[in-house]
């Protein structure tokens, strides 16, 4: 391995199978990144998925700007786009889970969830960037944090403070006995549990898909090599095959990443509790 595994390719480029040099399997250094500004020993610092985020939500928002700056009765390709996709989530996660009269109000946000995800997401397989930004705890686990206050908040204001405690212990009288056990593990399964698999499920997703790709990657360039030219070519089909499938899974996540989101909205709405 390189003496600075941190750089723009997480394998040595001149390491081939019967070249007496093992073969350079991804792992952690391939989720790490030198600061491209500041100094990470400070924790002041800009690198490459913090230019990615950056970079996805501006272009989001740049698409969405330009698709509804001049909206058109009849609309155009970019603005028919752009509708297609804001009617999918308002339509398909929003109005289904939460319904047309108190979910309206949540779109803006899950809309923004959405494609803010997706293009986090994309990144995987977009040449030169090639990293999922999902693929690094900390930005699944803020986006996780904002539907986690939004769900706090909202059941609070919904129910007030007695309902609210109902609402996050599963309160039912009914039980009897277990009840007290029962209520110890849904509070914590509903403001511990919650948030950190809502947040995991899309993190875990992302980084095992760019593991594959790596791991499929490498191998097809490490086996470039004498009779490995044959299991190069196999390795390669599976580059293909792995990266149409993340483009899948890509979608998938962000999809259930926001039909969560907004399953914890409709709870803190629901009356009943």
């Amino acid at each position: 391995m390189s003496a600075d595994p941190t750089q723009v390719l997480a394998f040595e480029t001149d390491c081939h199978i019967f070249d007496g040099c093992g073969f350079p399997a991804p792992g952690l250094h391939s989720f790490l990144f030198e600061p491209l500004w500041g100094d990470a020993d400070s924790n002041l610092y800009f690198n490459k998925t913090m230019l990615l985020a950056l970079l996805g939500s501006v272009i989001i928002v740049g698409f969405f700007w330009a698709a509804f700056r001049k909206p058109k009765l009849v609309p155009g390709k970019l603005q028919m786009v752009a509708e297609a996709g804001y009617d999918f989530v308002r339509r398909g996660i929003v109005y289904e889970t939460i319904g047309k009269k108190d979910g309206e109000k949540y779109v803006p946000l899950m809309v923004s969830l959405f494609f803010v995800i997706w293009m986090m997401n994309l990144w995987s397989i977009i040449p030169v960037a090639q990293f999922p930004v999902t693929a690094i705890i900390s930005y699944p686990a803020a986006l996780a944090g904002i539907v986690y206050i939004l769900w706090v908040v909202l059941t609070f204001k919904k129910h007030g403070f007695v309902g609210a405690f109902k609402n996050f212990t599963g309160y039912d009288k009914s039980l009897g006995g277990v009840l007290p056990l029962s209520m110890t593990i849904e509070f914590f399964s509903n403001l511990l549990v919650r948030p950190f698999t809502h947040a995991v499920r899309l993190f875990a997703n992302m980084f095992a898909g760019h593991t594959l790709l790596l791991l499929f990657t490498i191998a097809s360039w490490y086996l470039l090599n004498g009779i490995g030219f044959a299991y190069a070519g196999v390795s390669f089909v599976m580059v293909i095959v792995m990266t149409a499938f993340e483009l899948f899974i890509q979608a998938v996540q962000a999809y259930v990443f926001v039909l969560l989101a907004c399953s914890y909205v409709q709870g803190a709405l629901a009356k009943g509790h």
